[in-house]
């Protein structure tokens, strides 16, 4: 579980309600986007006894750690942007310290040429779209990267999953390969489908299509609100607080996506090579997360291979 699904539970209450759910090992988000509630990361870093404490209080509710996660945008034009870059190498030098050799984050996204924020691009026209894309990727996204991986290495880093998500450069099996091209293997995907969903990509097939790229797998669902996106499609601008009028939700697993979709997802994992975590995520505004924590844990009891989970 990434432990942002339980945000109001203290360390030692969220560390307890894992273990009674089952739970084998926990992914701590470090900062950036995350409000990192588990984790203080400038005192992970400087205090050795801190560390070893952390350590020892998941060790006694026979847990352990899956990842770090610092989802962010280090690329982001200006002082944000260096900003989330510190979080993002502080999160390294505390996976060095840790053991911890895979971080999951996002690729992040640049402006354009002068722009003052992010820009995403998901259309080839009109012509400026072809500008930007081309300035975005070869001077700031390549560059940016191939330093990144360098340092990666440095701190003993094994594994960056990158999760594809809307308003990044990185948000789909062919993007991520551009970047791989680029960066090696130690660059792969983090796969969450509940993003996927509502681009309309069909995360069955980009399994079978990422194979033995998939380095981590984020358990989220997003239901497609039929009304709402037949009238507007799934472009949506209104805020996640407003659950009636979107035309898409991040749900609880399976009030998107039935048991069988779920059960079909874990075969297409299994059959990509991938035995790994499956890290719950829960943002879904209608459920306490407790119980959408415990509901997901249940759907996955049922559907995962048994030794794949």
């Amino acid at each position: 579980m990434l432990t942002d699904s339980l945000p109001d539970l203290a360390f030692d209450a969220m560390l307890t309600a894992a273990a009674e759910l089952g739970l084998d090992c926990l992914e701590f988000a470090c900062g950036n986007w995350s409000t990192s509630p588990h984790l203080d990361l400038d005192r992970m870093i400087e205090d050795d006894a801190a560390r070893r404490a952390f350590v020892a209080r998941l060790a006694d509710h026979g847990l352990a750690i899956s990842a770090l996660n610092c989802s962010g945008n280090p690329l982001h034009p200006g002082a944000e942007g260096r900003r989330q870059h510190e979080v993002t190498l502080k999160t390294f030098r505390l996976a060095k310290l840790l053991g911890v050799d895979r971080i999951v984050m996002m690729s992040g996204l640049p402006g354009g040429p002068g722009d003052a924020n992010p820009n995403w691009i998901v259309t080839e026209w009109p012509p400026e779209c072809r500008t930007i894309l081309d300035y975005q990727w070869n001077s700031v996204l390549i560059p940016y990267w191939r330093d990144l991986v360098v340092t990666a290495r440095e701190h003993g880093i094994r594994q960056i999953c990158l999760e594809f998500h809307g308003g990044q450069a990185v948000y789909s099996p062919s993007t991520l390969r551009r970047l791989r091209e680029v960066t090696g293997p130690i660059v792969g995907a983090n796969y969450d489908p509940s993003h996927p969903i509502w681009m309309g990509a069909d995360p069955l097939m980009a399994i079978r299509e990422l194979g033995a790229a998939i380095y981590y797998v984020h358990a989220k669902d997003t239901r497609i609100e039929p009304v709402p996106a037949g009238i507007d499609g799934v472009l949506d601008t209104r805020p996640a607080s407003d659950v009636a009028h979107r035309s898409w939700n991040y749900v609880t697993l399976g009030y998107g996506h039935g048991e069988t979709w779920w059960r079909q997802f874990c075969a297409a994992l299994r059959m990509a090579g991938y035995d790994d975590v499956l890290s719950i995520e829960h943002e879904d505004s209608l459920l306490p997360p407790l119980e959408g924590v415990r509901k997901s844990v249940a759907l996955l009891r049922r559907v995962a291979f048994a030794d794949a989970c």
